[in-house]
């Protein structure tokens, strides 16, 4: 008898697709989807490819959810001139350096 084996499934990770970009004080950015395992996560990337790059959202399984977040996203980054996935201490520390 000849045992039988089972595939095995295929990790597919989609090619990333460019959402938004944004310019800050700070420099360009660029937000990307990527479909990874089924779902889409959300990153943000300097776009000149050096820099610290930022998760901004996993999980996403529905378009018009990606939608209203990467549009919230590129608002809140264009009116505090921030990157807002850095988090609450590194715009604290910006809006420090302001004050200055």
């Amino acid at each position: 008898m000849t045992p039988t084996t089972t595939p095995r499934t295929k990790r597919v990770t989609n090619d990333r697709v460019e959402l938004a970009r944004y310019t800050i004080t700070g420099g360009e950015r660029v937000v990307y989807g990527q479909r990874v395992l089924g779902v889409v996560r959300l990153v943000d990337h300097p776009a000149r490819g050096r820099g610290r790059r930022y998760v901004i959202e996993c999980g996403l399984t529905v378009m018009a959810e990606l939608e209203a977040i990467v549009a919230d996203y590129v608002e809140q980054a264009t009116s505090w001139d921030t990157i807002p996935a850095a988090g609450a201490a590194y715009l604290l520390a910006e809006l420090q350096v302001r004050d200055r």
